[in-house]
């Protein structure tokens, strides 16, 4: 359940930092910000009641929104992502495996 909650918080987080880029353009879409923002914050909080460490669902819950954020953004914003990004984002998602490999079960 704990990674259930953990995955529904980094979708919000990326909804919600999605749509802080389209309210540059458009001041609606801050509604969207803080519903994304207040919804991830609330189910992370209810995946660490669940028992998750901090350090783990931290770490995942923010490389898994930098990572998505990124992808998203190059094909809804033509953002760049260069290769050297693409090597950053294969380095975030070895080092949050590492993180969780690494934590006793």
């Amino acid at each position: 359940m704990a990674y259930l909650l953990l995955v529904g918080a980094i979708l919000f987080e990326v909804s919600g930092t999605i749509s802080l880029r389209l309210a540059i353009d458009n001041r609606r879409w801050y509604t969207a910000v803080a519903i994304g923002y207040l919804v991830s914050f609330s189910m992370l909080g209810l995946a660490l009641a669940q028992g998750m460490p901090v350090g783990i669902a931290y770490g995942i819950w923010a490389a898994a929104g930098v990572a998505l954020t990124a992808i998203l953004s190059r094909f809804l914003f033509k953002d760049p992502l260069t290769r050297l990004m693409s090597l950053g984002i294969i380095f975030i998602i070895g080092g949050v495996l590492l993180i969780e490999l690494g934590a006793p079960h």
